[in-house]
């Protein structure tokens, strides 16, 4: 849909604008697409991203999200027809996405279709499992060995093996994340641990689910027509000079959802018997993980000023920005501790990184004129104290900065990167 911005305003039609209020406070549970195969904590609406693909873009266009998470942008993305590039540091959020936005064949989804009515049959308790040594040693089976969690992880071990005997690595992809969201389910955050029966049932239902999901988005990218999908590991600093995206275009949109300000997320750990921490996850998707909760969220929320939380997102969004142009809209949707003055602090980071705040007048009335929206049911902000600010997260719309330059083929090559 075109639109247009002027004086600090985004200029849409009242209906766009509804959409994305809508979908912003939409408070249902996410569902549809691909988007159930894992809980990825703090992950956004479907219905916001959604709805900001259908108002900044037309079918063709590229979409960026530097802080990619579970991949909801890229499903959405994929889903309308739209091109797509996810970055994340994390292994896991690299895994997770790319078995989200994979459009599998009707050949292959007709094989995990009668995989996934069998799959329950693999896990008994009496029968062996094999144990990943490699990493045992690494000490990614922290806290699992304890008398009340060893024959679930028994039952995740025998699940895997069933997955890997699919074949082929994008079906051992899809069969890994099964039993990764049925794991996730079965021990993070449990206060009361499942049966094994009860463990078998969400296995084989969860499968089948997730191959209904794996085929309506098939559905929708042969609607749309598949747009090109590229998932990057990486940190989104210095994302302008990276080789694999030289010459990309500008994205007409940027939706991401950046780690939150002073805000307690646990993105690469389950937990178990209450706190306990354990990598378990990054066993099951076969990735590696080594990095402590301050890799993921831009530093220790109890540095002073959290200084290195605001050098970290500088340097993120002056990168995005660099990869944009004046035409790009960039939409984020973050949480803070203290919003009363890490949101100034915020803003004014984004105007350091080159980004200048645009309103959407459908809100201007409210609060401070910004879109607001209070967190649904998430395990983050179940974690904090009462009901305190960081209960509300804020959309904040940006463009670019008329003063920020792309980087241009010439500086690329004088950094010394070359094409793949």
């Amino acid at each position: 849909m075109p639109f247009r911005c002027g004086h600090g305003f985004l200029r849409l039609s009242e209906d766009a604008q509804a959409a994305l209020v809508e979908g912003a406070r939409d408070s249902e549970p996410v569902r549809g697409l691909t988007h159930g195969f894992y809980k990825y904590p703090a992950r956004f609406s479907p219905a916001f991203v959604r709805a900001a693909i259908q108002t900044f873009t037309t079918p063709g266009d590229l979409v960026l999200d530097p802080h990619v998470g579970g991949g909801t942008t890229l499903v959405e993305a994929r889903a309308a027809g739209r091109e797509a590039i996810g970055v994340d540091i994390s292994t896991l959020a690299e895994f997770v996405s790319n078995v989200k936005c994979t459009v599998y064949s009707d050949q292959e989804l007709d094989t995990l279709q009668a995989w996934s009515k069998k799959v329950a049959e693999r896990v008994h308790i009496h029968r062996g499992a094999a144990q990943s040594n490699r990493y045992a040693e690494l000490g990614y089976y922290k806290h699992l060995d304890h008398p009340s969690r060893w024959r679930l992880r028994k039952a995740v071990e025998q699940a895997l093996a069933s997955a890997i005997s699919l074949g082929t690595p994008r079906l051992e992809a899809f069969g890994r994340c099964v039993v990764l969201r049925t794991a996730q389910w079965a021990l993070d955050g449990r206060v009361k641990l499942p049966t094994i029966e009860e463990f078998r049932t969400f296995l084989g239902e969860t499968a089948e689910k997730m191959v209904l999901g794996a085929r309506e988005l098939r559905a929708a990218v042969k609607q749309s027509g598949r747009q090109q999908l590229t998932v990057l590991r990486r940190s989104a600093a210095g994302l302008e000079g990276d080789f694999r995206l030289r010459g990309m275009r500008a994205p007409r949109l940027v939706v991401t959802s950046p780690p939150y300000p002073g805000v307690h997320v646990l993105y690469h750990r389950w937990q178990v018997d209450g706190r306990k921490e354990t990598p378990f996850p990054f066993m099951i998707a076969n990735a590696l993980d080594g990095a402590g909760l301050s890799y993921y969220t831009m530093g220790d929320r109890k540095h002073p000023g959290l200084r290195t939380y605001f050098d970290n997102i500088h340097a993120t969004m002056s990168s995005v920005a660099a990869l944009c142009d004046s035409d790009t809209v960039i939409v984020q949707m973050v949480a803070f501790s203290d919003p009363s003055w890490q949101l100034p602090r915020y803003i004014e980071t984004m105007e350091e990184a080159g980004l200048r705040e645009m309103k959407l007048p459908a809100v201007r009335g409210e609060s401070d004129g910004r879109l607001w929206r209070k967190v649904p049911s998430r395990r983050w902000y179940s974690e904090q104290r009462g009901n305190i600010p960081s209960s509300q997260e804020v959309v904040l719309f940006h463009r670019k900065q008329r003063n920020v330059r792309r980087p241009s083929e010439a500086s690329l090559e004088e950094s010394g990167t070359k094409a793949r």
